[in-house]
C-alpha cells in the first residue's frame, strides 16, 4: 500500500530534495507541494495525502495554523513537522494544533521515509526521551491557557485508575514496553491501556496524550 505524501515548505530546494528522496521509495509517493499554508490546506482537501511535512515558518499561513485546520477537517491525513533545530520554540505548539511529531530538515533519506512510515500507520514520531524534553522545556510557551479544572474532570475522570497511571508514564516519556516493566503487566496490555485512553481523551497518539497530560497539570515540568 502506498503512502501519499504532501510536501509543504516555502523553500523550493527543500521540497524537490525531499520529493526526489521520498519518491526512490518503492511505498511511499510524493502526490503533491505547496508553498504556504494556506496552499497546504487546499492541496490536503485536493488530494487526500496520507502524510504532510510541514514547515513551521511560512509565509500567509503558518505551519501551526495550516496543521490546526487540517486536523480539524475530515480528512485523515497526519501532520509532521519539518524544523531546523530540534529544541524550536514553535514545536510544542505545532504538537498543541495536532501534530504527530516532527523531523529536522537535515534528516537522512532512511530517517525521512521511516518517519513517513510511522506517522502514517497512526504512531507518533517522536522518541519517549523526545517528547519528554520537548514538553518540558516549551509548555510554558502555549499560547492558549492550560486546561481549567473543571475540563480536566470532565475529561480524565473518565478514565480508570489504571489508564490515569499509563498516561503519567506517557507523559514521562515511557515506552509502552518500559510502562509494562514498570507495572509489572504484558506490553500487549499496556497498548490496550493506550488505546482506550487515546478513545476516551478523543487524542490522535500518545504524543497528544502526552501533550494533555502536561496541559491537565498530571504531569508537571521539571
Amino acid at each position: 500500500m502506498t503512502i501519499k505524501v504532501l510536501i509543504a515548505d516555502d523553500q523550493m530546494m527543500v521540497r524537490e530534495g525531499f520529493s526526489v528522496l521520498l519518491n526512490a521509495m518503492p511505498d511511499i509517493e510524493v502526490v503533491g507541494e505547496a508553498v504556504n499554508g494556506r496552499e497546504a490546506v487546499e492541496r490536503v482537501r485536493e488530494l487526500a495525502p496520507d502524510v504532510v511535512l510541514m514547515d513551521i515558518r511560512m509565509p500567509q499561513l503558518n505551519g501551526i495554523e495550516a496543521t490546526r485546520e487540517i486536523i480539524a477537517s475530515e480528512g485523515n491525513a497526519k501532520v509532521l513537522v519539518l524544523t531546523t533545530f530540534d529544541l524550536d520554540e514553535y514545536v510544542y505548539q505545532a504538537l498543541r494544533a495536532g501534530a504527530s511529531g516532527f523531523l529536522l530538515k537535515d534528516a537522512s533519506a532512511r530517517q525521512l521515509a521511516e518517519g513517513v512510515r510511522v506517522v502514517a500507520s497512526g504512531e507518533a514520531l517522536l522518541a519517549p526521551t523526545v517528547t519528554r524534553r520537548l514538553i518540558t522545556e516549551f509548555s510554558k510557551l502555549a499560547e492558549t491557557p492550560r486546561l481549567s479544572a473543571t475540563v480536566q474532570a470532565q475529561q480524565y475522570g473518565e478514565l480508570t485508575e489504571r489508564e490515569t497511571e499509563v498516561l503519567v508514564l506517557i507523559a514521562q516519556g515511557l515506552s509502552n514496553a518500559e510502562i509494562a516493566s514498570r507495572l509489572v503487566v504484558a506490553e500487549s496490555t499496556i497498548k490496550t491501556h493506550v488505546s482506550r485512553v487515546l478513545v476516551k481523551l478523543g487524542l490522535r497518539d500518545r504524543t497528544q496524550a502526552a501533550v494533555f497530560a502536561y496541559e491537565a497539570r498530571l504531569v508537571t515540568p521539571g
